[in-house]
């Protein structure tokens, strides 16, 4: 058989084999691969172990580099059982400063993708101890390691590490200053933005970008302004960066700061051209999974869209109140009432006349038709409420009715 059909069987055993066995390198490699795509599988200790000995033992740096990567992919406590066998150290149960000094001490491994396994997991476990090994590695002479040592200091959160990130911008790869960037944002503080606005004054389109893309992962309003500014950049890839910075944003920021933040945003929002921000926050509502991102986009939608006539927005909405979370269908209907229009009514009432629909999505949808419906909204609904035998449905269409006029 295959390593294709070894991969679609889920077979670990086979690919272990074919690890342990096999004479071609980039097979070896590729089982190595496949492997580390099987976190959930039964047989996942097995897998650990396999990874751990190939690492070891094989003559290959390819087969070594691929066996490090697929370790890493399974998370931390595979990394650990590495760790555990080159060090002959014993992680298991250990407090998170042991673990973060052998990672530490893994920093300096002779194989780069151990040195970035080990900044992945530094990362993933937050020891502000070790800022300092993590920035000395910003002038290791594989970028792939210092990418992943910028990126593990902004999980970690550390002013410390902002002078020597600051540092990175300057980096001839443009990924590792992108991590850089981001781990700028992370930090969030005054020093790190005053970084990153010197980075946006750049000619190349490629830095604004980054810069901007930055702005996105503070969890303050301090960038909001320089992303408004964005939204003016000569470059559209630019502008849209920093629409999708903005909403990322707003997703970030703590719950108890997000309304004075939202009301920031919409302030600053309220001086640009309109389909600068709607086309692409239609893009984030219509394509992201991450429920922060698609209810705080459904809900700034509603309060940068000035009327019915872009349809597609509308469309947006709608969709997100037919097949979004709870909230995401709150903040769509909170929208969908500030639009308003003859448009938006009949959308609505095609929602809440389906039987097929989901009963939230049409509970939504009488309650915006409350608030916008005339006339004919309110015949069609009171028809609705003696056909429908769904309650959720009936209680709102009885409430939207109230406020139409109609039936008390």
């Amino acid at each position: 058989m295959s390593l294709y059909e070894y991969e679609r069987d889920g077979d670990a055993q086979e690919l272990i084999r074919v690890l342990r066995e096999s004479q071609n390198e980039t097979v070896r490699s590729r089982a190595a691969e496949l492997l580390g795509q099987l976190d959930e599988h039964d047989d996942r200790g097995d897998i650990v172990n396999a990874l751990v000995r190939a690492v070891d033992t094989d003559e290959s740096d390819t087969v070594v580099a691929a066996a490090i990567d697929a370790l890493d992919q399974l998370g931390q406590d595979a990394l650990e059982a590495l760790l555990t066998s080159m060090a002959d150290v014993d992680l298991e149960d250990g407090a998170d400063w042991m673990k973060a000094k052998a990672f530490i001490r893994a920093l300096d491994a002779g194989v780069p993708e151990l040195r970035m396994a080990a900044a992945n997991a530094l990362g993933e476990i937050g020891d502000a101890d070790a800022v300092g090994p993590l920035t000395e590695r910003f002038d290791d002479s594989d970028p792939r390691v210092r990418a992943r040592a910028a990126r593990a200091c902004g999980e970690i959160g550390d002013a410390r590490a902002t002078d020597a990130l600051t540092g990175l911008l300057g980096d001839p790869k443009a990924a590792v200053r992108l991590d850089a960037a981001q781990a700028l944002g992370r930090i969030g503080n005054r020093q790190a933005l005053q970084a990153l606005l010197q980075l946006y004054d750049d000619d190349s389109e490629r830095v604004r970008r980054i810069a901007v893309n930055g702005f996105g992962k503070f969890e303050n309003d301090r960038p909001v302004e320089h992303l408004v500014d964005a939204l003016a950049d000569p470059s559209d890839v630019v502008q849209r960066t920093a629409v999708f910075s903005l909403i990322e944003l707003l997703s970030n920021v703590p719950t108890d700061k997000s309304h004075e933040i939202r009301e920031t945003v919409v302030g600053q929002l309220s001086e640009t051209e309109d389909e600068t921000v709607v086309a692409p926050l239609v893009e984030i509502l219509d394509e992201s999974t991450q429920p922060a991102q698609r209810r705080n986009t459904a809900w700034l939608l509603g309060r940068v869209l000035d009327d019915e006539e872009n349809r597609d927005a509308v469309d947006a909405l709608i969709t997100a109140l037919e097949d979004g979370g709870q909230m995401t269908q709150q903040f769509a209907a909170t929208s969908l009432a500030e639009i308003g229009g003859t448009y938006v009514e009949r959308e609505l009432l095609d929602v809440v006349e389906n039987p097929d629909m989901d009963g939230q999505a049409r509970g939504q949808a009488a309650f915006v038709l409350g608030k916008i419906g005339d006339e004919e909204t309110a015949e069609r609904l009171d028809k609705l409420l003696d056909a429908t035998e769904d309650e959720q449905v009936r209680q709102q269409v009885f409430s939207a009715l109230s406020k139409l006029g109609g039936r008390r």
